[in-house]
Order: structure tokens, then sequence, then C-alpha cells
């Protein structure tokens, strides 16, 4: 089987936003074993040679950052959030899209201005020149990638999300 094939098999999102989908996926797995690998590397080291890996707390809180923010977007716009549907079965299909819809707006402001301020608070940090305790790395590019993703949401919410609301088949 070919990895486009394989990509079609496994993904159900159409067009670009597969391979988008695809590549963040790719980078929250990358990160969670290099997170794995961290923590067996500073077990081994803090119990067989009585020396901890130097800063993996730091590498460890880094390392969630990337994965989750990462993976949030595909997350956000294949709606995998948690919902309650108690209601769902006794209303119209118009009224629960009507519904999903506004949370969907909802969602894609709250996730854009959260963006835009913690967006400023990494200028802010980089600015300042705030780096981690034990490894210096500079914190501030770490909270703009926070900030990217969120605006990332907020786009792929408002465009594909919404689009799987209306438009997808509801067999799918």
């Amino acid at each position: 089987m070919s990895f486009v094939a394989w990509l079609k098999a496994h993904y159900d999102e159409k067009g670009p936003v597969r391979w988008l989908a695809f590549l963040l996926e790719l980078i929250a797995a990358v990160v969670l074993m290099a997170l794995m690998l961290i923590t067996c590397i500073d077990v081994v080291g803090r119990y067989v040679f009585n020396n901890p890996l130097p800063g993996s707390v730091e590498l460890t809180q880094i390392s969630m950052a990337l994965m989750v923010f990462a993976a949030m977007p595909v997350v956000t716009w294949r709606g995998g959030h948690i919902v309650v549907d108690l209601l769902d079965r006794y209303l119209h299909n118009y009224v629960v899209k009507g519904l999903a819809f506004i949370s969907a707006l909802v969602i894609s402001v709250s996730f854009y201005y959260l963006g835009s301020r913690i967006y400023q608070l990494g200028e802010r940090s980089i600015r300042r020149g705030e780096v981690t305790e034990f490894l210096s790395i500079s914190t501030g590019y770490f909270v703009q990638y926070i900030a990217i993703m969120s605006w990332f949401t907020a786009f792929g919410m408002i465009t594909y999300g919404v689009y799987r609301i209306f438009f997808q088949d509801e067999s799918n």
C-alpha cells in the first residue's frame, strides 16, 4: 500500500486539510516520542547512575506545550472534544446544526483573542530576554508558538469545522 493510499484510508479530511492533519499529528507523535525518551533517560540516570538528566523538567514542559498545541487544531476541527448531547435526539437536525455553528463561532472567536493576548505575552518575554532556569532556552518563542497554533485552531474551526457541521455527509 502506498503512503497516499494509507493516508486516504486513515484520514477522513479532504484535500490539503488531510495533509495538514497528518503533519500536525506527526509533530505531536514525534514530540511524544521525545518526551518518552527524555523521561526514560531521566529515570535511568536518576535511579541507576544517581545523575538525572539536567533540565528534564523544562524539556518536559516545553514538549507538553508543543504536543498539545500541535494536536489542538486537529481535535477542534474534527469535533473531538467532549460533547454533551442529551437533547440532540429530541431537537430537529437544523437546531442541532445551528447550535453547533454557534459553538464553532464561540470557539473561533475565543481562540483568536486568546492567541492575540498570548502572542503579546510572547513578544514581551522575548523583549525581556526571559529564559528557562537551567537550560537558558528562550521561552518567548514557545509562547508565540502557542499563540500561532491558537490562531490556527480558530481559523480551522471557522473554516473546516463549519464545513463539517453543514456539508459533511451524516453517514460518515
